[in-house]
């Protein structure tokens, strides 16, 4: 008598495989433990209608504090810019000042007193170094501007005006 050779279904599973294998869950069984009433049904819709009407008003909430932050930051900016300006501006009512910018910035000298201005005083190492010439040759391309002119002026007055292609 023959043998008939057993299906890979049904092969027989070797102990280690089944050590190896997950453990396998009856989802019928878990669900079958669920009762879902009327109460529960009504409960569930009003926590979905809950979150659907919140989440939009949360997003706009979120949006609104970015903004308040955002705008929070430039009137601090703002108020330390004034600072700086009416602390120059108090700079501006010294007379000791007002003389020494005239001095510096518009070279006025008191009657008697003798300005030596110097020029080239700067460090030679520091001076920019002067630029060389990128080719010896000069070169001419040779170019017709007027099929160019004329190509330009018959382009621009064939375009079509937007509110004419609407």
């Amino acid at each position: 008598m023959t043998r008939r050779p057993v299906p890979p279904s049904r092969a027989r599973v070797e102990p280690r495989a089944q050590a190896r294998r997950r453990p396998q869950v009856d989802v019928r069984e878990w669900t079958s433990g669920i009762r879902l009433s009327g109460f529960m049904a009504i409960m569930l819709s009003l926590v979905v209608l809950g979150a659907w009407v919140l989440v939009p008003t949360l997003g706009t909430y979120i949006d609104q504090r970015q903004k308040i932050a955002a705008l929070e930051v430039s009137v601090q900016v703002t108020a330390e810019e004034i600072e700086a300006l009416e602390q120059e501006r108090n700079r501006w009512e010294d007379p000791a000042y007002i003389t020494t910018q005239a001095r510096e910035r518009l070279y006025y000298v008191k009657p008697g007193e003798v300005v030596y201005l110097v020029d080239n005083d700067l460090d030679p190492a520091s001076l920019p170094q002067e630029q060389v010439p990128v080719s010896d040759e000069l070169e001419k391309t040779p170019s017709d501007w007027m099929p160019q002119l004329l190509r330009t002026v018959a382009g621009a007055g064939l375009a079509q005006n937007a509110t004419q292609a609407e």
